[in-house]
């Protein structure tokens, strides 16, 4: 009678310990069900609903009318202005990006040495660029890039050189969207790579000093070494932000021959001024695979260097 009693009592303990269990792992499930709905409608949904609009041809108005790989077709083929937007996105990013990646980290590096003074003042005045409104950055910029008024070509002019039209030149477009660029995000990188400096040991700092490194060669042989996955995710970031470029390009002008239109531009004004929804959705489907591509390429190259 006892043995039954304590059997009974041991499977008592036994399904309270798992419904204890159960309850824990649903509630836990519970409290972070929120970002998965959200992801799920917000992240997920437009997703699989542009690419199944990549398949239609649709003005919103009408009725979706089923073309297959039409719309893909079309833009590899039949649309020699996709391939000049991915020649324009492509372009503005290597301009931007590159400089932008190492005048960040030559600040980084200024702003991590002991004897400056003031860091906190200059950290916040760099980070200022990107928390500024991209509106008011393109005004800025467009006043000072003016073919007939603008600050740029007012200095040029007190040199002895001719203006130049930047909006109406190939070169001078991108020039001045890549600067756009630099300026507003050179900052963000700066804090990010000054984050990865600041947990490098002064020890190894203070070694190559006595060794008689220079600060250069201490940037060259130390920092870079060692901020090499930081390095990456910023290229890998920085990749990712330049080829869905749109704001700058909008608000600055994509110009008389399309030499500032880019893919993301392009594909706004198939969707929202053409009305021209299935198209646009294989526009952005084809921006996701060659951010991919060129995604996978940088981490290649990324690796490669870091093996050597």
């Amino acid at each position: 009678m006892t043995n039954n009693i304590a059997v009974k009592q041991e499977k008592r303990n036994k399904v309270k310990v798992y419904n204890q269990k159960k309850t824990d792992r649903n509630t836990g499930w519970l409290f972070i069900s929120p970002f998965f709905i959200l992801f799920g409608i917000f992240g997920v949904f437009p997703l699989i609903f542009t690419a199944f609009l990549s398949l239609h041809r649709w003005d919103i108005l009408g009725t979706r009318e089923f073309i297959g790989f039409e719309n893909y077709i079309n833009l590899f083929v039949n649309d020699p202005l996709f391939w000049k937007t991915l020649g324009n996105t492509i372009s503005i990013w290597l301009m931007s990006t590159i400089p932008q990646l190492i005048i960040a980290l030559m600040i980084a590096f200024f702003l991590n040495q002991a004897f400056l003074k003031g860091k906190t003042l200059f950290r916040l005045g760099i980070f200022v660029p990107n928390v500024t409104s991209v509106v008011a950055v393109g005004i800025v910029f467009s006043a000072m890039f003016g073919t007939q008024f603008g600050v740029i070509n007012y200095v040029i002019n007190l040199v002895g050189l001719d203006s130049i039209n930047w909006k109406g030149s190939y070169l001078g477009t991108h020039v001045a969207i890549a600067a756009m660029v630099l300026w507003r995000w050179v900052g963000y990188n700066t804090i990010i790579y000054l984050a990865g400096l600041q947990s490098i040991s002064k020890d190894i700092y203070e070694a190559s000093t006595i060794d008689g490194a220079n600060k250069f060669q201490q940037l060259i042989y130390i920092t870079i070494p060692m901020l090499r996955p930081i390095i990456i995710f910023t290229v890998i970031q920085s990749t990712i932000g330049g080829l869905q470029l749109f704001a700058e390009p909008l608000i600055f002008g994509e110009g008389g021959n399309y030499q500032g239109l880019t893919m993301t531009l392009y594909l706004y004004q198939e969707a929202f001024t053409r009305f021209s929804f299935g198209y646009a959705a294989a526009i952005a489907w084809m921006i996701f695979f060659i951010i991919i591509i060129i995604s996978l390429v940088n981490l290649f190259i990324s690796q490669r260097i870091k093996s050597a």
